[in-house]
């Protein structure tokens, strides 16, 4: 609870915080339908209305030094040991046509999407390349649902079929489109407005990644959950309240998992349900200043199964109570008389880890987010046992152009518990003495702090329908990787990409 007592003096000083959101926003953010296409179409077909007809494509070129996870995942990321190979660069591809249309009352999408990629060595040191979360096949069904209502409009909409699911600042339930290939949702959503409200429902199955076979989502692993906002409580404050739940019966490790990539296998048997609450500032109603804070609460129960579990295990775990929380505060000041349009901000992000208690589980679960450059550009941890300390500066040089410079102070919540990456997996050589090099486990004995991540990234946009972004990081060992790797030694980690994204 150090770090809640931290956050709560850091917004008593500052009297203020800032939106939950990622501080670096790219010059032509993800465009809506029209696109180039379209707009070509209704020039040029009468009677083209109510269609939207468009391709994206994105291509991206990442570098990983020091933490490639190319050795048993990446567990041993930033080891200074000859026989672990931690550097790796490739490249990725994510086409994406889709077919849209919109009557007023009723609408409907079909999305498709191909993902490859080439050059990476992750995750297999006898089988480089294969299995792989980024490289789907030739073409899968990304999007095709049904939509009845205007969600706009209200007061009442439900959307049916494949779709992505997005609350809040995606923190717990999010699209990930970072990812070469999203999270997209088997999933029936209603949704109830009216002035100042706004109601979701919904309930369906995370789609699951399968190579050169049709991705589906498994009947075993379901989601729910409710969504409430509002503007209507306090004034120029907007405020949310929900509640999720996952749950996945014992049959999922049974299913037939072989041509799931790691680490998104078989998900471990779990009833958890996480309530929150999040508000925030809305724009310029305290001036320079903007804020905002989000705190969860998780229960119910889970079995302590990760990514290298066997099935005969997984099949025998015992269920822990689950009780668990995190927290993310944010305080901002957006400069009025400065050029590009600067902010700084300072948030921090905390999520409880495992105390060590008999048949208890403390250790939050991040479920299924958009993690990127929540907690660094990097993608080296997510939110779990984790405690991050953000300090951020944003400016727009031009309309067409972004820039953000981020600094990370990362610890663990406890020593007693794991340090989980990005995708929810703990870094764990099961049997590892502390100390010997041979990859990350539990050591109480060991400091808590991780290190720190400073991020350079930039976009411009270089004309419509076409943006290119880079982006580096560099990540500054704490002691608590160069106390696991003291046998054979440890580097710092460095990470850059290339990306261009266009919108036709």
């Amino acid at each position: 609870m150090k770090a809640l007592q931290t956050a709560l003096l850091i917004l008593a000083g500052a009297g203020t915080l800032a939106p939950l959101r990622a501080q670096y926003t790219s010059p032509a953010a993800a465009p809506t339908s029209p696109g180039e296409l379209d707009a070509w179409l209704t020039a040029n077909v009468p009677g083209f209305t109510g269609w939207d007809i468009g391709v994206d494509e994105r291509f991206r070129l990442e570098d990983r030094r020091g933490a490639g996870t190319t050795n048993a995942g990446s567990n041993f990321d930033f080891s200074a040991s000859p026989t672990a190979r931690t550097d790796n660069h490739y490249w990725i591809s994510r086409l994406m046509p889709r077919v849209g249309w919109s009557g007023g009352w009723i609408s409907a999408m079909v999305e498709l999407r191909s993902s490859y990629s080439w050059g990476d060595e992750r995750y297999s040191p006898t089988a480089p390349g294969k299995a792989l979360v980024d490289d789907d096949g030739p073409l899968q069904i990304e999007q095709a649902y049904v939509a009845l209502g205007d969600a706009k409009k209200g007061p009442v909409s439900v959307k049916v079929g494949r779709q992505e699911l997005a609350f809040g600042e995606q923190r717990l339930i999010g699209s990930a489109m970072w990812l070469n290939v999203p999270h997209t949702f088997d999933a029936v959503r209603a949704t109830w407005m009216q002035p100042g409200w706004t109601v979701d429902a919904f309930t369906g199955g995370l789609v699951y990644t399968r190579r050169d076979h049709f991705d589906e989502s498994d009947p075993h692993d379901r989601l729910s959950g409710f969504n409430v906002d509002t503007t209507a409580l306090v004034p120029n404050v907007t405020f949310d309240a929900y509640l999720f739940a996952r749950n996945v019966s014992r049959e999922v490790v049974g299913d037939d998992w072989a041509f799931t990539p790691a680490p998104f296998r078989f998900p471990g048997p779990q009833d958890l349900y996480t309530l929150g609450v999040r508000g925030k500032s809305k724009p310029g109603s305290l001036g320079p200043w903007d804020w905002s804070f989000e705190g969860m609460w998780q229960l119910g129960n889970r079995t302590a199964v990760y990514p290298g579990t066997t099935v005969a295990v997984a099949e025998k775990a015992p269920r822990l109570t689950q009780d668990a929380w995190a927290f993310v505060a944010q305080t901002g000041y957006s400069f009025k008389g400065l050029p590009w349009k600067q902010r700084v901000a300072l948030i921090v992000s905390a999520a409880s880890g495992n105390q060590g208690d008999a048949g208890k589980s403390q250790t939050f679960q991040n479920l299924l987010p958009s993690n990127h450059d929540l907690y660094g550009v990097m993608d080296l941890s997510g939110l779990q046992n984790l405690v991050d300390y953000r300090l951020s500066w944003s400016m727009k040089p031009t309309t067409t152009t972004s820039i953000a410079i981020d600094a990370h102070q990362q610890y663990l919540e406890t020593t007693s518990d794991f340090w989980y990456n990005a995708a929810s997996a703990p870094r764990n050589t099961p049997g590892a003495t502390p100390g010997s090099g041979r990859g990350f486990n539990i050591n109480p004995g060991y400091s808590s702090d991780l290190g720190q991540e400073l991020d350079l990234i930039a976009g411009w946009k270089v004309c419509k329908g076409l943006t290119v972004e880079i982006g580096a990081g560099h990540f500054f060992r704490g002691d608590y990787i160069k106390e696991s790797f003291a046998a054979v030694g440890s580097h710092d980690a460095n990470y850059g990409f290339f990306q261009t994204t266009a919108h036709f």
